[in-house]
Parts: C-alpha cells; structure tokens; sequence
C-alpha cells in the first residue's frame, strides 16, 4: 500500500474527496467494504479500527485513512493516507458525497442533559411559525414536512447524519434544529458540519459510565460551542447553570436566565416566571431596551428555561418579540409530561426523565399543581451509570407519597440487582413498591391512584420498546396505559 508525505498526502486527500464527491462509496466498517472503495479506520470505544485495515485491504480497499503516525505500513495496492483525526476525516468525506459542505440547511444544535428533545421542537414550532421550513433530528427521530427516519440514536452517525441533512435540504428544509448528544460530540458525528447556533439547556448527571466524571462530560458538550473554521457564529446558554456560566465567561455568548438581574456575562435574555401552575406559565421576557410577555400551556420551571433558550435560538435567528407569541400554541412533545387522557378522569403523565435532575424537575413541577398525592413508577437503565441510581430514587422520594419501583431498559444486568441499587435512595418515601415487570407495575400503580391524586409513568416517554437482554419487546408506556385503562 503507498504511502506518501506532506503535500503530495494533501494533493491526494483532495483528489480523493473529489473521487468521493463523484461516488466513491466510504466505509467505516471493514467487512462492508468492496473493491476500489475507501476504508476509514476510526477509533472505537470497543475497538480500534487500525486492527480492522487487513481486512479492508484484503477485501480490495482502494483507499484507507488512518490517523497519524500510526506505524501503519501494508504491502499491497492502493493508497494509504494519514490524517490527523479520521473521525473529522470521515465528516469531510461525508460532506463531500452528500454536497453538505456546499449546500446545508442552518443547523441549530442543542446539547445538555435534560430539555433537549423539549427545545428542538419549540424552535420548530417557533421558526415553523415565522414562514421557514424546519427539520427535526433528536430522540424521537429525524423529521421535516414531507419526510421521516428513525435513526434509533439521539445523534445519528455522521455518515448517517449527513445523509439526512441532505434529504431534508432537497426537500427544501432550510433550517435544522437538532439534539447533539455528548456521546455524539466526544465521538465527532457531527464532523464536516457547521452551526449556526449552538445552545446548551444544562449540565448534571448522566452517562459517566462513558464519559467517566463530569468534567469530562461537560468538556465534551462544551466541543459544541468552541471557536474556530467550524464554531458556531452564535451560542445560547443557560447562565443559570454553573457549567453554562463557565462557557460564557470562556467564549460569551446570549445568556439566557430566569433570574431577572443585571448578570456579567454581557448579552443576555432575562425572564420571570409570572405564574406557574396547572394551567402552564407565564413569562415576562426583557432583552436589551425589548420587552415581551408569554403564557404557555406547559408547565413546570423547567419548561421555563426550555421556553427561554428557546426565545434565545430565535433572537439569534433574526425573530422579534411579536414572533415569540406563537409558542403560545406549542402544547408539548410526546414523551414530555404528556397528559394521558382517559375516561375515567384520572390525571396520568407519562415522562422521559431519567437522570436525577429530570425526575426532580418533572416532579417538582407536578407537585407544584395541588394534586393529593403523587405516585410515581419508575426505573433505572441497566448498563449505564450506576452511580446516579441512588440519587434518582432520592429525586423520586423527595416529591413523591408512593413509588412503584420497577424495570426500565434491563439490558444485561440482573433487574432485581439494578432495584436493589435505587432503593437506598427511596428511604423516608412513605410507601415504596417492587414490581420489576413494568406492566404489572403500571396496573398496580393505576389500582392505587384515588381522585385528585396524580400518577407520573417516568423513564422511557416515547420510547416504543423494552430492552431486556438482547430482546427489545414492543413497549409504549402511553398505549400501555390507555390498555389498562380500557380493561378497567
């Protein structure tokens, strides 16, 4: 296999992303390779794509790129090229094939533990309102007017991810607003795009099964907002959050807070909650020498902030204070404190939290309404971090007058074992419940609610499956309560 040096490596790279421009097709997956085509070879949280190159060689690679200084030599035909990162090598590839580098939808990108999905859609709803054609790609899938993939991540893979732009953009999309994982960010899915917002919602804890601890969580969420070619031209933070306050003071941007005081962070939408209640919130915004007011039907504080950084994107987007009114009509996400309705008058919530501060904010927001009392059924992912399932029964316990304990994902861990881990967290709940079949324990939760009580199904909100080993079983929280319901 050739290898080269310096500019004669450089010449090549751009011969072959015009080769790729053309058709080529580009694998990052050596079994998948063919005769003539380019292999990636990425670097994995499993494996190591180097240990992959004699397969694709073998299958008749016609090109392979590798990271630098790898000591990667094989005698064989083709072309060997280094670069020095293959996961950006990958996006430039992918831009080149799909044309998102000449020709792509605005992006606006939203990172953050909790209000992701929430976000997305109200800057949807929002620029949906000002005349602009607007795509979606977050949790519950990529979506635009005439079009819909269920990529099955929060972040699709950025060959993926790339193709998707380019069908929305054919489709005449000309804004994207689109959930970026840290997941995504630390393994570059969004390489070869450009943002032109970035916003962050808020940092807590999540998935330190991968990132490890929170710092290194939030330096990869904070990826999204660093300056440079490929940096976003404006960010939107939430300058209540310490972690937000830390990328304004590093690299500015729009603070967004609902503490309605000068900040030092320069620009900054401020807000205050005018009433937060079972009929949703009211908002008066102040930006600069503007002034507007807001009432939405969502409700909780937490959908306060998800209203300002919202409010924040579509400042940075050219809307004014008279287009803000139009998230008067937003009536929420699937998955996102979705009200169930049903016939016998029973108030029933079905939620997606399932970090610490999602359950607390969720319920704090319910408990917030006056309802007698608040039963909750919930559970912990197996596979993932098992620190914060302690501090997920605490944010339960706290609010709550009785728990159903029971199975979220499973995955491969012992179900049991995964409750055994929550439970020092429920103690002081009044009543506590074990049911690790989620079914049952919804039924058993519904059997227990009296008038003016009110039940929260949290965990798994839109998600229409259940992981329990290798099987993913069909399971839909909603459609498994209007079921129950229905037989009662």
């Amino acid at each position: 296999m050739n290898s080269m040096h310096g500019l004669e490596q450089e010449r090549a790279w751009q011969e072959l992303k015009a080769m790729v421009a053309k058709g080529l097709a580009v694998r990052s997956h050596s079994g998948q390779v063919h005769p003539g085509e380019v292999f990636v070879a990425l670097p994995g949280t499993q494996t190591d794509g180097n240990v992959h190159v004699a397969e694709a060689v073998s299958r008749g690679a016609g090109f392979v790129v590798v990271g630098a200084g790898q000591g990667i030599r094989i005698n064989s035909r083709g072309v060997l090229l280094e670069r020095p990162d293959p996961r950006e090598a990958l996006g430039e590839l992918a831009a080149a094939h799909h044309g998102t580098d000449l020709r792509c939808p605005l992006l606006v990108g939203i990172t953050g533990t909790n209000g992701k999905t929430t976000v997305s859609y109200l800057v949807e709803h929002l620029l949906c309102s000002a005349g602009r054609n607007v795509g979606v790609i977050g949790t519950i899938g990529a979506k635009w007017s005439n079009g819909a993939v269920n990529s099955g991540m929060t972040t699709p893979d950025c060959w993926t991810l790339h193709a998707i732009l380019a069908r929305m953009r054919d489709s005449g999309v000309d804004v994207v607003s689109m959930e970026v994982s840290s997941h995504a960010l630390d393994q570059k899915r969004a390489a070869g795009l450009r943002f032109e917002v970035a916003a962050l919602t808020n940092v807590t804890q999540d998935h330190l099964d991968y990132h490890k601890d929170m710092e290194r969580y939030f330096q990869a969420k904070a990826g999204l907002f660093a300056p440079g070619i490929a940096g976003p031209r404006f960010r939107v933070i939430n300058a209540d959050d310490p972690y937000g306050q830390r990328l304004l003071t590093r690299w500015g941007g729009l603070g967004c807070s609902l503490q309605r005081k000068k900040r030092a962070f320069g620009d900054c939408l401020l807000a205050e909650i005018t009433h937060c209640d079972r009929r949703g919130l009211g908002l008066s915004m102040r930006y600069g020498k503007q002034a507007w007011e807001l009432n939405s039907p969502l409700v909780g504080r937490h959908n306060a902030a998800n209203l300002l950084t919202a409010q924040g994107v579509g400042l940075c987007l050219g809307l004014g204070p008279k287009d803000m009114r139009a998230l008067c009509g937003f009536a929420g996400v699937p998955g996102r404190l979705e009200r169930i309705s049903n016939s016998h008058g029973l108030d029933v919530f079905v939620d997606y939290a399932h970090t610490p501060d999602a359950l607390d904010n969720v319920l704090r927001a319910l408990r917030s309404l006056d309802f007698k009392r608040m039963i909750v059924v919930f559970g912990c992912g197996g596979n993932r971090d098992r620190a914060k399932r302690p501090l997920m029964g605490r944010a339960v316990a706290r609010w709550s007058d009785v728990v159903v304990l029971t199975s979220d994902n499973p995955r491969h861990e012992d179900p049991e074992a995964i409750m055994d881990d929550a439970m020092p967290g429920l103690k002081g709940c009044p009543r506590v419940l074990r049911e690790v079949d989620r079914r049952t324990a919804i039924g058993l939760a519904l059997e227990l609610m009296r008038p003016g009580d009110a039940l929260l199904v949290a965990g798994k909100g839109h998600e229409t499956t259940q992981q329990i080993g290798e099987t993913k079983k069909e399971f839909h929280d909603p459609t498994v309560i209007r079921d129950l319901l229905s037989c009662a």
